[in-house]
């Protein structure tokens, strides 16, 4: 008699709806508190402290360099030990960093606190979740990944205007202690009851194989010319999105919009991403991922030639919005379905580690070099820039779309 194997539990297995709405809802609460408060939160840290607005994007600067550090190291122990392990250990970790972050009293400890709340980050954004997917999925999970990136897209819409009413009431530490309490008893049960329970050899016997395996992916040379445009395009963009991440409701105003309207424009960006990733988990799941990346990466250096236009008006601030948010909406399910495309399932998460290690300083120090441009070259100078990187990483993507070309269409 043959012994079948021990089957996954069904979310694991199959990535049911249970599984991508428990990891949306924990990547929507994960990037709202250890991410995307900082941009509303930073001015009031700065006063409390009262040092120059340099030191404190320093240490988000810092936060993301670590991190960066870490992503590599943090895909190996997630592809070793599953997500459902080391995804609930992120939880308790990162509600223990914001409440460190929470009592911070000098630039050592803020600073500290800062490199913990974005290192811990690794184990639970959307790298993790992905991984999550695809030790469920194989390399068929494509369309649960742009589910997933559905759901998280509403991240910085629930907690820009979410933080900014908190903060009408309370003060930033009292904030963070919120986040801390709210992340944790939202998160963990979740990360433990429904992940995947382990990677590895498990999670290799349960993946589907697609027919012809030893040429369905990249190798030899054109995976090393994959892996180098595909480093460079996430660099690329990822300093766009970290100084933007950041500035933007200050890029905003400073382009003359008043402070009520920069925070509803930069609210549309969320709904964006998400109309983005509705288009392309409707309509798009046909098309190679890698013209998915480039014609969406496009959009971004568009959007923000909008903004040059002579007297920017509310209307292309948020024509600049909508092409922003539908390409930064793209791009995180690019990160995850590109990957998968060219390279498999196998060694997944490390994969997506070592695709975010190359360009670690140039994200962490987005934020900071942003600030000082504008401060000494004006905005006119930096939204140039940024729309040289995006169109640069745009071209490196379609680049990588025509090696892409000589693989087989997947099953």
């Amino acid at each position: 008699m043959t012994t079948m194997p021990t089957p996954l539990p069904q979310t694991a297995a199959q990535g049911g709806l249970g599984l991508i709405l428990a990891l949306g809802a924990t990547q929507v609460a994960g990037y709202g508190t250890l991410y995307y408060a900082f941009a509303v939160l930073a001015p009031e840290i700065t006063k409390s402290f009262g040092w120059a607005p340099e030191w404190t994007y320093g240490a988000f600067a810092a936060g993301l360099l670590a991190g960066g550090l870490a992503a590599p190291f943090s895909g190996q122990l997630i592809d070793r030990f599953g997500t459902r392990a080391m995804m609930s250990l992120g939880s308790v970790l990162a509600a223990a960093a914001l409440y460190g972050l929470s009592q911070a009293r000098d630039p050592v400890s803020f600073y500290a606190a800062m490199i913990a709340v974005e290192t811990v980050g690794t184990l639970v954004f959307y790298d993790a979740a992905f991984t999550a997917l695809t030790q469920a999925h194989g390399s068929s999970a494509r369309r649960a990944i742009s589910k997933l990136t559905l759901i998280g897209g509403f991240a910085s819409t629930l907690f820009w205007p979410l933080t900014t009413a908190l903060l009408a009431h309370h003060d930033w530490r009292s904030i963070y202690q919120f986040y801390a309490i709210g992340y944790l008893v939202l998160c963990l049960p979740l990360h433990a009851l429904l992940l995947p329970a382990r990677g590895g050899k498990a999670a290799a016997v349960m993946a589907p194989r697609p027919e012809g395996d030893a040429h369905a992916y990249l190798l030899g040379r054109d995976r090393m010319r994959a892996f180098l445009l595909l480093a460079l395009a996430f660099s690329l963009q990822g300093f766009v999105v970290s100084a933007m991440s950041v500035h933007l409701l200050t890029m905003l105003e400073g382009l003359g919009l008043s402070a009520a309207l920069a925070v509803g424009i930069g609210a549309m960006v969320g709904p964006s991403q998400v109309a983005g990733r509705l288009v392309e988990m409707l309509f798009g799941t046909e098309l190679e991922p890698t013209t998915t990346a480039w014609v969406s990466a496009t959009l971004m250096p568009l959007g923000f030639a909008l903004l040059l236009v002579s007297g920017t008006t509310a209307t292309l601030a948020g024509l600049f919005a909508i092409a922003y948010g539908v390409s930064m909406g793209l791009s995180s399910i690019v990160r995850g379905t590109v990957p998968l495309r060219l390279f498999g399932p196998a060694g997944y998460g490390a994969m997506l580690g070592k695709l975010s290690a190359p360009g670690l300083a140039i994200r962490a120090a987005a934020p900071v070099a942003f600030a000082v441009m504008v401060e000494r070259a004006g905005l006119l100078p930096s939204t140039i820039l940024l729309i040289v990187l995006s169109g640069a990483a745009a071209l490196s993507l379609f680049l990588l779309s025509r090696l892409a070309a000589a693989l087989p269409a997947p099953k």
